[in-house]
């Protein structure tokens, strides 16, 4: 994890920081802080790969039933297809049969 404010802080200003914290929160306290602050980037890391995970699994379930649907529209397609030209065949039959007179 990056921090961005890091590159513009110098090493005196953290220092000064680290005092603060040090007489601010005392030091029984610190460890108990820093294992918290440890938690909660856990918790929200997981969170966010939790999220991710459902987005994916979202993802694939959709291509999945735009697949089916692309599957039924080109079935029904054939068949259509298949239909016509059945029924062109029939209707060409009779036509041949007849001859057009002078």
């Amino acid at each position: 994890m990056s921090f961005i404010f890091l590159d513009t802080i110098s090493t005196g200003e953290v220092i000064v920081i680290m005092l603060f914290i040090l007489i601010f929160f005392g030091a029984d306290s610190i460890p108990k802080m820093a294992r918290t602050f440890g938690r909660t980037i856990r918790q929200v890391k997981d969170a966010t790969q939790d999220i991710q995970r459902e987005i994916q699994d979202s993802v694939k379930d959709s291509a999945k039933e735009i697949r089916k649907i692309e599957n039924s529209v080109e079935r029904s397609f054939k068949e259509t297809k298949e239909s016509v030209a059945s029924n062109l065949k029939e209707i060409e039959k009779p036509l041949k049969d007849i001859k057009i007179e002078d």
